[in-house]
């Protein structure tokens, strides 16, 4: 590993003796039902006021891995979200893990990726939780000849720099997925992407944080946030009252409002995710499945401008591109999406934008023209306005952390997100690869 300029304390550990404390309990018993749902914990209480060294706010992965990293390490950690552990972005998104491995000289998106695969893999295996994740691939499909050439020089590329990729024609592709249209130019197969259950996952890391010694509490909406004098937060619910020397913001989506609580201008926008799911069906689809539609766009004009975050599927209420993502989970259904639509806090369906997915899908895999949709929902996902995430320390205030920005990929990038910032606030110190995601490049005094 020296030749990727890492150390213990950067990458998620491929062996756990020594490290695990009360975690090591858990073991290959614990399995679905572990994940699925857990008790509250315990808080130091004075008087009507609990606390705690940390503080998260946000139940999602990266919050729920954020806590789990910490408390393994004997860490004082309390973790608030104001819904159910799971029940925004973090559990209703594709389950995709993205990402080429490592490569030769790592960069922040490998290290959210290649690192994240890896702590899937720990929760999983190593530690029992029956999260449904496998190392399936992805095949991305390539519809014309300029994506074709695109594609091409993108894979030639990633391959000189140490990444996993292939460039397949159809008929290759086939023998990987033979619902796959035969009829398209080609394929790029990246074996290093993977799949999991976004909700059992989600639980999995706040479960284990829980028996690990954290303290999670779900059902308390945060409605203020005061600095106090002798240093650290309270952070008022519509329950009571928490105190805290650190303060993480883990908020997804809302770190906006939650910003101003602070005083704080956040960048990050909500930007509206579609999905669309078939009545479960035998095994058909092996890979997740994507499109060189919008990234051979994208790579041209990203859309971005002073208010808009790039890559998304629509602008000022016109669609610009296409974008595709899908998987067949393991009850069977086959699920797409794909939109990527700036509407501030709006999660209703837009049924004509399901069948345009619904039809860019088909493009890939025949067989989903054929298959009636069954059901249909949808999600807020944090886009930061320069498109890189947000995670690290925030200079303009004493003990704030956040970890955010990571746009629709932060199922796949979250638990590395979180393992990084518990790292910080652990040892004090920030490791290299996260100036690229340094707060202090936009996050201001509102």
């Amino acid at each position: 590993m020296a030749d990727r300029k890492t150390t213990h304390e950067d990458r998620p550990e491929q062996t756990n003796t020594g490290r695990r404390r009360v975690v090591a309990g858990l073991g290959a018993g614990l399995g679905a039902a572990a994940a699925a749902g857990f008790m509250p914990g315990r808080l130091s209480a004075q008087g009507n006021v609990r606390e705690a060294e940390v503080l998260i706010i946000g139940g999602g992965i990266a919050g729920a891995s954020t806590a789990f990293h910490l408390a393994e390490q004997g860490g004082d950690v309390l973790l608030l979200e104001r819904g159910e552990i799971a029940s925004e972005a973090s559990g209703v998104n594709m389950g995709g893990l993205g990402g080429s491995g490592w490569g030769h000289n790592p960069n922040l998106l490998s290290y959210l990726t290649a690192g994240s695969v890896e702590i899937f893999k720990r929760m999983q295996i190593d530690l029992g939780y029956d999260i449904e994740f496998r190392l399936s691939g992805t095949l991305t499909a390539i519809h014309t000849a300029a994506q074709y050439e695109y594609c091409q020089d993108e894979v030639i590329s990633q391959r000189s720099k140490g990444y996993e990729e292939e460039l397949l024609s159809a008929r290759e592709a086939l023998a990987l997925e033979p619902e796959a249209n035969a009829a398209l130019p080609g394929y790029v197969y990246r074996p290093q992407r993977g799949q999991a259950d976004p909700v059992k996952t989600t639980r999995a890391f706040a479960h284990a944080a829980e028996v690990a010694g954290a303290t999670i509490r779900t059902g308390e909406n945060v409605i203020g946030i005061t600095p106090q004098s002798q240093g650290g937060y309270a952070v008022r619910t519509e329950s009571g009252e928490f105190r805290c020397q650190t303060l993480v913001l883990a908020t997804g989506a809302w770190c906006d409002p939650v910003g101003n609580m602070l005083g704080l201008k956040i960048p990050v926008v909500p930007v509206r995710g579609m999905m669309w799911a078939t009545a479960s069906m035998p095994p058909s689809v092996f890979q997740t499945i994507g499109s060189a539609e919008s990234s051979y766009a994208w790579s041209s004009d990203n859309g971005s401008d002073d208010v808009t975050p790039p890559n998304l599927t629509h602008k000022n209420g016109r669609r610009t591109i296409r974008h595709l993502y899908g998987r067949q989970r393991k009850n069977g259904e086959i699920i797409f999406g794909g939109d990527r639509e700036s509407l501030a806090y709006d999660k209703s369906i837009n049924p004509s934008g399901i069948e345009v997915n619904r039809g860019h899908a088909a493009e890939v895999i025949p067989l989903v023209a054929s298959l009636p949709i069954a059901r249909t929902w949808s999600g807020l996902m944090p886009f930061s306005l320069d498109g890189a995430p947000i995670i690290g320390k925030i200079p303009i205030r004493e003990n704030l952390f956040i970890v955010s920005g990571l746009s629709s990929s932060g199922f796949g990038r979250g638990p590395m997100a979180g393992k990084l910032t518990a790292d910080f606030i652990r040892t004090g110190q920030m490791t290299t690869v996260l100036e690229e995601s340094d707060p202090g490049r936009c996050v201001v005094d509102a």
